[in-house]
């Protein structure tokens, strides 16, 4: 029993005591945000904050534990973008704004002020979040809950204050330009209203990463008529398929204008349940990464297995080893304390 105690139950379960005075007066969060040095010794990990509004201390925390991504389900009313996963859950003060564009803003102004002693010799280059590794980009993924299209205007005059300071990964019309935070449309976002501008865009795509080869297509549909265990294929609407053109498949998708390629891992990949992948899941798997590789993008899987701890760990082994560059995660805690550096540190990079 005791043996089989990692297979359930996971010992960083155990209380966090990350910012305990978190917002209360005096302490950091009521006023004057995070400390100048907050990233200290904390090294990226390829780690995505999944619903990253509901922690404690959104993006601080996410940041804390070493993610590269976060992500802020967004909502329109009179103009403003509220946060939450549900409209009964928003409220007034849960804002993109004031949970992720002015804190991101604060830190990057701390990251990259001018040193009080000593001379700059040559122009500095812009610092991202992460002090041990100030190239790597954070990923800010909103996901657009209602319509695309009069959302995407709101949310591009929301990042104004992050662009302004050069502080985003942006298209100039020839090449991607890196910066300390890239912005990820997903949900309801529309890919024609990403690549209406041909000449500047700092707001990318969040591709169908089941959709992105034929290959990856067929065999998709192989493991949908054959194993039973799967559930329905995703639906037209929603990530990867609003705003897209039919007929031009998948040459629409490019690093040019998306970023992440993702999709359902239980919808596309279907549930391990005798613990391991099977011979065409593993298959499917390598087939989707590949083709998302091939056009420059960043393989993602949602809605991975999270229960029992020991298939959740197999899991993000999996997707590591073949090749998945981000990780959805819940358990931050948990997602630290693997070590992801020799098999993906120099996959993911995205330099300033």
């Amino acid at each position: 029993m005791i043996g089989l105690g990692p297979l359930i139950w996971d010992p960083s379960l155990a209380v966090d005591h990350f910012f305990p005075n978190w917002g209360q007066p005096g302490q950091p969060g009521e006023a004057d945000g995070y400390p100048t040095d907050f990233t200290r010794d904390v090294i990226p990990m390829p780690c995505h904050s999944h619903n990253d509004y509901w922690r404690r201390v959104p993006l601080y925390e996410a940041i804390h534990y070493g993610c590269v991504g976060v992500e802020a389900d967004v909502w329109l009313f009179d103009e403003e973008l509220y946060v939450g996963h549900i409209t009964a859950s928003l409220t007034k003060t849960r804002t993109l704004k004031s949970l992720y564009i002015d804190p991101l803003v604060q830190i990057l102004d701390r990251m990259n002020a001018e040193p009080q002693i000593g001379a700059i010799v040559t122009p500095p280059q812009i610092r991202g979040v992460f002090e041990e590794d100030p190239e790597q980009t954070l990923v800010l993924l909103i996901d657009f809950k209602m319509d695309g299209r009069e959302q995407f205007p709101v949310v591009s005059e929301h990042l104004q204050a992050l662009r302004e300071k050069n502080y985003l990964t942006y298209f100039d019309g020839h090449k991607v330009i890196p910066g300390a935070v890239t912005v990820v449309a997903t949900g309801n976002a529309p890919l024609d209203s990403v690549t209406a501008n041909t000449t500047y865009r700092d707001i990318f795509f969040d591709a169908p990463l089941d959709k992105l080869s034929d290959e990856s297509t067929t065999l998709a549909a192989q493991l949908v008529t054959t194993d039973s265990l799967l559930t329905d294929p995703a639906s037209s609407a929603g990530q990867g398929n609003t705003g897209v053109d039919p007929s031009l498949g998948s040459s629409q998708f490019s690093s040019q204008n998306s970023y992440y390629a993702s999709v359902n891992f239980k919808r596309t990949i279907g549930f391990p349940y005798r613990g391991r992948l099977t011979h065409k899941q593993l298959k499917l798997l390598r087939a989707q990464i590949k083709a998302a590789h091939e056009k420059g993008l960043k393989a993602r899987y949602w809605d991975t297995p999270t229960w029992p701890v020991g298939l959740r760990n197999h899991i993000w082994k999996v997707l590591v080893e073949e090749g998945a560059d981000i990780l959805n995660v819940d358990d931050l805690r948990s997602a630290k304390m693997v070590d992801w550096e020799k098999s993906w540190k120099h996959r993911f990079m995205g330099g300033l």
